[in-house]
């Protein structure tokens, strides 16, 4: 089974650090990457939409949604420390193959809606600070897809670190932007009563919901606490659970801080000043010096954007990469990956920008945030499913309160978003010329929708739990060989990834070394956890592929074999020359799987690397 983030699966021990402040400091981290997708620029722009229209009033709507975020985070977290399953790869062993497929789509779109507003975002920072055109800004930030790649490289503490660095730039803009500012704190708390004063802050909130509580950190989050290797016995699980909530609630916390200070900063300047339509944040920023009196506001603003928008472009990537081996099987070069995810997110910030100018930025940010929380229950919907489940969570799943809790804020964000795909639809056709086309278009794509969601609210209800476990790799364990007497070689390593050409491969090397020589099976665990985390990396892929194996070892020792395991972490380019270069070996076999060309541009071509890093022959079979 395919483990979520292979690349940085149980890369990080806990399991050596005693009580206290270190181990705690040990689980603190998977938060902080998911927490920077709640501050990234397409929070800005609703943020500073709804201070400079409603003042202090929709404060409470940030605070609201950030309980909700915190709960479901959570549960989240739970999921991927107890069943070492992120939500993709539980969703696929639960729902039929084609509702995977449109949740799968669905949480790509909220991706790409999440990574325009990144592009945007740190487009407008770079234009604000060095004055480039918005269009070659837009260009620029493809070459953080290197700095992406780079980071995963030297592991995930560094990324973590790196992350925090770029938090705690924005947080310390803020505190000196609110110095400046001097936002009156009796208003402020005004603001916590709940009240929506009329549909423009409905949907300015409904953004806010949907730049808050984003989708695919729900998978992200579920993914990233794989990451750390525990003791998993139940009080291990138990221990795990628990630093992993103190993790949640100091990232949330600290990007509630950054949220409610961009819409008290524009509440303070902006609607104080009768500045209603400010929605732009370059105009923001253009208001910034006059309003606060000093040039050392704009500055910062346009810095902790760059920042925000740097530090959430991580996020949306490991998010694509999950999402599409859970749902889909199917695994493709990382770095290919970041820029698939990029191009999405480019092409059509370039084509609005291009037709209606820089001026709909803003309007465009808000709306991949609404984008956003229309995705948000077919995400949480079945996270709550889940952990609800008893057989699933193996008596750790949450308890009858938690569920009521959870399903409230389930139906308030999926009653809000019915209501305002409801005002819209009937908003197109009332001012439509051709209305037919809407009701043979859009009308039944909104009840498609709808039996979608009806069907993941009541399919796990009624439908059986499955008794087998599906197998999330692309790793089948299928092993036919015919050894056959020819010339003995003391020791031959053989390279194997549970597919098909494992056949080929096992059979060449019966045939070159016989009955009486050492056999070293090699296997690479590549997932995002492996490569981030390497040894230390403990999640249920790497417990399935030990798994996997062993039954390769016990199967051939059965037939007379003298076999031995390698089981390594990261990318098998630079970890099989380790393990080879390392041992005693007088030939490497691999099997190849026969694509060339894009495939190999795809899923990447390992021969090729390792065949100059080895000191032995390499036999490659076919």
């Amino acid at each position: 089974m395919t483990k979520s983030l292979e690349e940085v699966h149980e890369s990080v021990s806990t399991e050596n650090k005693k009580k206290g402040f270190r181990k705690i400091l040990a689980f603190l981290g998977p938060a902080y990457l998911v927490s920077v997708g709640y501050m990234d620029p397409g929070n800005w722009a609703t943020d500073i939409a709804g201070g400079s229209q409603f003042g202090y009033t929709l404060v409470w709507v940030l605070l609201m949604s950030n309980l909700m975020a915190l709960l479901l985070q959570s549960l989240s977290a739970r999921l991927g420390i107890v069943t070492q399953r992120d939500l993709a790869q539980a969703s696929r062993e639960t729902y039929s193959k084609y509702v995977n497929y449109i949740l799968y789509f669905l949480a790509e779109i909220a991706i790409a809606a999440c990574d325009l507003a990144e592009v945007l975002g740190m487009a407008i920072g770079i234009n604000l600070l060095f004055g480039i055109p918005l269009l070659e800004a837009v260009l620029i930030t493809v070459l953080d897809t290197f700095l992406l790649l780079f980071l995963i490289n030297k592991g995930i503490r560094k990324m973590e670190a790196f992350i925090i660095a770029l938090v705690a730039i924005i947080g310390f803009s803020f505190i000196f932007e609110m110095v400046f500012a001097e936002p009156e704190v009796h208003k402020i708390f005004a603001g916590l009563i709940p009240s929506i004063p009329n549909s423009a802050a409905l949907y300015i909130a409904i953004g806010i919901i949907g730049a808050t509580v984003m989708p695919h950190n729900l998978y992200l989050h579920s993914s990233l606490v794989q990451t750390r290797k525990f003791d998993r016995t139940p009080a291990g699980i138990k221990q795990a659970l628990k630093y992993n909530f103190i993790d949640s609630t100091i990232a949330l916390n600290l990007a509630f801080f950054v949220n409610a200070a961009i819409l008290i900063l524009a509440a303070a300047t902006f609607h104080k000043n009768g500045m209603y339509e400010v929605a732009e944040i370059q105009d923001a920023h253009k208001f910034l010096e006059p309003l606060l009196g000093t040039k050392w506001a704009p500055a910062l603003f346009a810095i902790a954007l760059i920042a925000a928008g740097q530090s959430s472009t991580v996020t949306g990537t490991l998010a694509g990469q999950i999402v599409m081996e859970g749902y889909l099987h199917f695994r493709i070069q990382p770095w290919v990956r970041r820029i698939i995810t990029r191009l999405i997110a480019i092409i059509p910030a370039v084509i609005v920008i291009l037709i209606y100018g820089e001026s709909v930025t803003g309007k465009l940010l808000i709306l991949s945030q609404v984008i956003l929380s229309l995705q948000l229950g077919f995400a949480i919907i079945p996270l709550i499913h889940f952990v609800s489940d008893k057989s699933k969570m193996k008596g750790f799943h949450i308890s009858r309160t938690t569920q009521v809790v959870s399903w409230i804020i389930a139906s308030i964000i999926v009653s809000l978003n019915a209501k305002l795909v409801y005002d819209e639809i009937t908003s197109w056709l009332e001012s439509s010329s051709h209305p037919m086309v809407l009701w043979f278009t859009v009308v039944p794509l909104a009840f498609g929708f709808l039996g979608l969601l009806l069907y993941i609210i009541f399919n796990p209800f009624i439908a059986k739990a499955k008794n087998k476990h599906i197998n999330h790799s692309p790793h089948n364990l299928k092993l036919k060989f015919s050894p056959r007497e020819t010339q003995s070689i003391k020791n031959i390593a053989i390279s194997v990834d549970f597919s098909n050409a494992d056949q080929a491969a096992l059979n060449k090397a019966f045939e070159l070394g016989g009955i009486d020589t050492e056999y070293t099976l090699i296997h690479i665990v590549e997932t995002v956890g492996a490569l981030m985390y390497g040894v230390h990396v403990h999640d249920h892929e790497t417990t399935i592929d030990e798994k996997l194996l062993l039954k390769y070892k016990d199967m051939l020792s059965e037939k007379g074999f003298k076999i031995k395991t390698e089981l390594g972490f990261g990318k098998p380019n630079k970890v099989i020359p380790k393990i080879i270069n390392e041992g005693n070996f007088d030939i490497l076999v691999m099997g190849t799987h026969g694509h060339t060309g894009l495939k190999d541009i795809l899923f990447g071509t390992t021969v090729d690397k390792l065949r100059h890093k080895i000191s032995i022959p390499l036999l490659i079979v076919k």
